[in-house]
């Protein structure tokens, strides 16, 4: 499954289209720069505008072709192993500020 998000930032607000064409609200936690790629990672935000407790959502920057568009494309990471590391680099950096659960 290859989901590819578009969306715009609103004061550390997301919103992404998924890939049936709903809007989702993320509030940006980190960019994650690994291998030459950079990843955003984010947490799920409710309807009433809480956070969620639970997973954040680890995604991959894309630029797009176009160099006009502003609009950077964040695509689903499929391997585990590069998840995995770029859920570490965010622990390390974060682990005074969120309890984390394994």
């Amino acid at each position: 499954m290859n989901e590819n998000y578009e969306g715009e930032e609103l004061d550390n607000i997301v919103v992404l289209n998924d890939e049936e064409g709903n809007e989702v609200k993320f509030e940006f936690l980190d960019l994650v720069e690994l291998d030459d790629e950079e990843y955003v990672v984010l947490l799920p935000v409710t309807e009433d505008g809480e956070e969620e407790e639970g997973e954040v959502v680890i995604l991959k920057i894309e630029d797009n072709d176009d160099e006009n568009a502003e609009e950077e494309s964040y695509v689903s990471i499929e391997d585990e192993e590069i998840l995995n590391k770029v859920f570490d680099i965010f622990k390390e950096k974060f682990k005074d500020d969120f309890d984390f659960v394994e």
